[in-house]
């Protein structure tokens, strides 16, 4: 039976470069020697291929730098809740395949696991800015976020507004307030708590990374998909939800739980990467 995709959105590689990687190790490829961009344009220039360092992973194929690049996802139902969630992941390259080379069969560029911060796909160049979770924010702002025991007690004493995130009401808290001020707002909640109550409220404040933003980005999709600007470029990132990631993905490389990235070709005779994620299989649960 032949997949459903749906649309996530599209990229663009104005380097000539795409990358798809891990989204809580993009940021560190540069701590490590060589910035991300001339690793992936080396992969590239020999057709694909998966890098390797550390903690961080990746995979860089060529693709066209003047359009931008359809990225569709089949899904599959989540171990967790069986809600939907990503089984193939297709990024179109723009690239005529080869004539030389057979259709029919995939060519293997290696594999990669789930990150549990999420996945990014985007320009090589372009990700070498990206900025991480302990990065400071070029916007100069942040959102805070609390709730837990006595979030209702204090948003009737601070105020604050529901945050929706991924179909539910989430925390209370605040968007886009300068550092100074997010800052400010939290230490009170948390004072506040630590006087009348010692436990029971959780503070937050998340800076306007861009993996804070990418996830941001995602709220409100069913998918966990959004797109934001990085470097100059559009990339789109994927969070996965944590209860599936664990019943599925959880102990990553470590744990043998990696999956395909494949170089296709697509009806029209053009590349695309593939990265297929096997659904799970609910019989095994009965035995």
């Amino acid at each position: 039976m032949s997949e459903t995709f749906v649309d996530l959105g599209s990229v663009d590689a104005p380097s000539g470069v795409l990358v798809l990687g891990m989204a809580g190790w993009i940021d560190y490829w540069r701590e490590l020697g060589q910035p991300l961009s001339k690793r992936a344009r080396a992969a590239a220039s020999s057709g694909g291929g998966h890098l390797r360092e550390w903690l961080c992973e990746a995979v860089a194929v060529p693709a066209v730098a003047d359009r931008p690049l359809k990225v569709r996802a089949s899904t599959s139902a989540s171990p967790f809740d069986e809600e939907p969630t990503i089984a193939t992941l297709e990024i179109s390259l723009g690239i005529p395949w080869p004539e030389t080379t057979e259709r029919s069969v995939p060519v293997r560029l290696g594999d990669l696991p789930v990150d549990r911060c999420g996945m990014v796909i985007g320009d090589a160049a372009g990700l070498d800015t990206w900025t991480g979770m302990d990065s400071e924010p070029a916007d100069g702002l942040a959102d805070v976020f609390y709730w837990g025991r006595y979030a209702d007690v204090a948003h009737a004493e601070f105020g604050g507004e529901r945050i929706a995130q991924y179909g539910v009401a989430g925390p209370y808290g605040w968007l886009d307030l300068p550092l100074a001020e997010a800052a400010a707002r939290a230490a009170e909640l948390t004072a506040w708590c630590d006087r009348l109550h010692g436990k029971g409220l959780v503070v937050s404040i998340d800076k306007h990374t861009d993996y804070h933003r990418f996830r941001r980005a995602g709220w409100h999709h069913p998918l966990r998909a959004g797109a934001i600007g990085v470097g100059g470029c559009q990339v789109l990132g994927i969070e996965w939800d944590q209860g599936d990631h664990s019943m599925r993905h959880r102990g990553e490389r470590d744990a043998g739980q990696v999956y395909p990235v494949t170089l296709e070709a697509d009806e029209a005779g053009e590349m695309v990467m593939r990265w297929t994620i096997p659904p799970y299989d609910f019989d095994d649960d009965d035995e």
